[in-house]
């Protein structure tokens, strides 16, 4: 059974990711086309092939379907809609492999969401040219994506911002 992704989640995704209308090699070197669309494009593709807006759009609709029924079958605890939206927007990003091997799901199926939440924090490493480091966007995503994760939870609303949740 599907969940619907929250439009917040959408509109950090289309951010995170940005629309690009002809394929090119993404920060670890992943042929890449539209807003992070992956499935099907080649090396041959880069710089060659081309889509519409609404194809990049029909795409992302598409990917993230496939990815919300994976958070689905993966996630055994309740989930408000933001929380929902965030997981999506995190396993999109990082494939569901990654999440579901993840400390994240593991605290989170044990209920433990603020443990959860700071676990946005970790994933922020990529390899670039044969090197993990740290990048920027996805600092700042997994920023976004902890903040919508704990948008509205009783974790949010009875944790300051400088404790807690917010650096465990």
């Amino acid at each position: 059974m599907s969940q619907t992704v929250c439009q917040a989640a959408v509109d950090l995704i289309k951010k995170a990711e940005g629309c690009f209308l002809t394929a090119y090699y993404c920060p670890a070197h992943v042929p890449t086309i539209g807003y992070g669309h992956t499935h099907g494009v080649t090396p041959a593709d880069v710089g060659q092939k081309t889509i519409t807006q609404a194809d990049a759009d029909l795409l992302l609709t598409q990917d993230l379907a496939m990815v919300a029924d994976q958070v689905v079958q993966h996630v055994t605890v309740g989930l408000s809609d933001d929380q929902f939206g965030a997981l999506v927007s995190f396993t999109f990003n990082l494939g569901i492999g990654h999440f579901a091997a993840s400390t994240l799901l593991k605290k989170l199926n044990a209920g433990d969401y603020c443990g959860a939440a700071n676990q946005f924090d970790v994933w922020v490493m990529a390899t670039v040219n044969g090197v993990k480091q740290s990048l920027p966007g996805l600092v700042k995503r997994r920023a976004a994506e902890k903040n919508l994760f704990l948008q509205g939870t009783e974790v949010d609303d009875a944790m300051p911002q400088d404790v807690g949740c917010a650096g465990e």
